[in-house]
């Protein structure tokens, strides 16, 4: 896998470096301390749970795997990184950094965690805290903890990818694509769930503390589960269908895709795992600078009404069907959500850097963006379409009666169907990192 360009890292940089500047002279502060995080003791043990960075924090440097590290940012100088080097004998410890990215910083190396103070400013009235954190913060003598308009500011431009971020991005579509292309292998081998989470995990080099999210590996009815994990090790009677969500990460940028398969292939599940994917696929074009991702959130709904209606599952038209939510029974999540440094990143109901809030209709709770849609922008389109008994189940007795419960019966033990594509929007074209891998 071909590195990061560095000249893309150093514009990167300077974008962030020219936001900072902006933010701190709005806000009437002298800068940013952004900690990376710590470790969490378990319960009553001496072992820590997987760490995970602060996404602030990774922003402006692949270091995803060390707690106790600082930035110092004023948006002129030289970022200041205080990087946790410790001496230990019992736990691997971090090299002293030389990557690409080394050169962008003034590095301080700090032996002892609870020693950070001798390395930070001792005047912290006009610093802003970023991090998790409060009571260390506070300790250390921070007033100002996670300001909310810093958070709305950094919140809403992280919307906006660099040329850095995209080729991560990239770069993490890449690692994934091959991860589903070897969960599809041992799926038509007739694995179990737990066979085909190890195959996913092998084939693209890291382990389920390292990818992005706990990967969705579905067999059978288990595809109506929407974010089921269970990974069961006995193989079902009969292999029916198989829905993996399941992403990777690279440099802290996350991929995010769905695909669901039917084991016989040509079936009538088959037939409609495709037309979803068309679904998917007209959405994905219907991302265009200038339109709210509201709007394709309420298409798809069309489209899957007519769905319902073309296989017979619901006897009504499709307008009446998106007018009495039945089409809320059948697909029950929003079309998709921003991505970047967190799967289900940031910004995505945030009209302006100011934070103004912009709720999804009020029918659509679970829609996680109502953002107009801009160039520079990354998402990911998901319509789905599952047999889920509690929601059917839920459904007015008057509208239960438009319902083919003979051919929903039928298809319940199939689960459901999501298919999932990662999207960059141009201004004048979208990039589907996901099918420009060749993954269909």
């Amino acid at each position: 896998m071909a590195h990061i360009d560095p000249t893309l890292y150093a514009h990167h940089i300077q974008i962030l470096q020219h936001r900072t500047q902006q933010l701190l002279e709005r806000e009437n502060l002298d800068g940013l301390v952004i900690h990376s995080g710590q470790a969490k003791r378990k319960f009553l043990d001496d072992m820590d749970y997987p760490f995970k960075a602060n996404p602030h924090f990774k922003a402006w440097l692949p270091v995803v795997d060390n707690p106790h590290c600082w930035l110092q940012l004023d948006g002129v100088s030289k970022p200041k990184l205080i990087f946790y080097r410790p001496k230990d004998f019992w736990h691997k410890v971090p090299d002293e950094p030389a990557d690409f990215w080394a050169d962008y910083f003034d590095i301080q190396l700090l032996e002892k965690a609870n020693q950070v103070e001798q390395l930070l400013p001792y005047d912290k009235a006009r610093l802003a805290y970023i991090g998790e954190y409060l009571e260390v913060a506070q300790a250390l003598g921070f007033t100002e903890l996670n300001p909310e308009p810093v958070l709305n500011f950094l919140h809403y431009h992280r919307a906006y990818k660099t040329d850095y971020e995209l080729q991560c991005m990239r770069r993490a579509n890449q690692l994934a694509v091959s991860g589903h292309l070897a969960a599809k292998k041992a799926f038509y081998a007739g694995g179990t769930e737990f066979d085909i989470q190890l195959a996913y995990l092998a084939a693209v080099g890291q382990t389920e503390n390292e990818v992005p999210y706990g990967n969705i590996i579905a067999l059978n009815q288990n595809c109506a589960i929407l974010h089921y994990t269970a990974l069961e090790r006995q193989k079902p009677e009969q292999h029916r269908s198989f829905l993996i969500d399941a992403g990777a990460e690279f440099h802290g940028y996350a991929a995010d895709i769905t695909r669901t398969y039917s084991f016989a292939r040509n079936d009538e599940f088959a037939e409609l795992i495709g037309r979803i994917d068309q679904i998917t696929q007209q959405m994905v074009d219907g991302l265009k600078p200038g339109i709210k991702y509201t709007e394709l959130h309420l298409q798809t709904h069309q489209l899957i009404a007519q769905a319902l209606a073309d296989f017979d599952f619901v006897r009504a038209s499709p307008d009446a069907m998106v007018e009495q939510k039945i089409t809320q029974a059948f697909f029950p999540h929003g079309l998709g959500h921003h991505l970047g440094l967190q799967v289900h990143d940031v910004g995505g109901f945030m009209a302006d850097e100011r934070g103004i809030h912009v709720s999804p209709p009020e029918e659509h709770p679970f829609l996680r963006c109502t953002r107009l849609i801009e160039p520079s922008m990354v998402f990911t389109i998901e319509p789905g379409l599952y047999f889920i008994d509690s929601l059917l189940h839920d459904l007015p007795d008057a509208l239960q009666k438009q319902l083919n419960w003979d051919k929903i019966n039928a298809f319940k033990p199939y689960g459901g169907i999501r298919i999932e594509d990662n999207v960059i929007v141009h201004r004048d074209r979208n990039e589907n990192m996901t099918r420009e891998l060749q993954l269909d």
